[in-house]
């Protein structure tokens, strides 16, 4: 119920090849929501392949029209 929008992209990995990375725009008086929390909703609710190994906080990069720039979003991830 915190989170007010999410995308997901594609992080290398060594292991796997990819895994994946959640960016996550939480609504203005949302508490304190951890990284776990958000991996464990995840993985209650999804295939456990499918829950993202690492989560980003923050607002999400958007063009003119509104639509989330990925490509901004997988270059912020390969530098994590």
């Amino acid at each position: 119920p915190a989170v007010l929008e999410a995308a997901v992209v594609a992080k290398q990995d060594d292991k796997w090849g990819e895994t994946p990375c959640a960016f996550i725009e939480l609504k203005k008086n949302a508490g304190g929501v951890t990284e776990a929390e958000i991996i464990g909703f995840c993985r209650d609710n999804m295939a456990h392949y499918k829950a993202p190994k690492n989560v980003v906080f923050g607002p999400l990069p958007k063009t003119s029209t509104g639509k989330v720039q990925k490509f901004v979003l997988r270059e912020k991830a390969g530098a994590l």
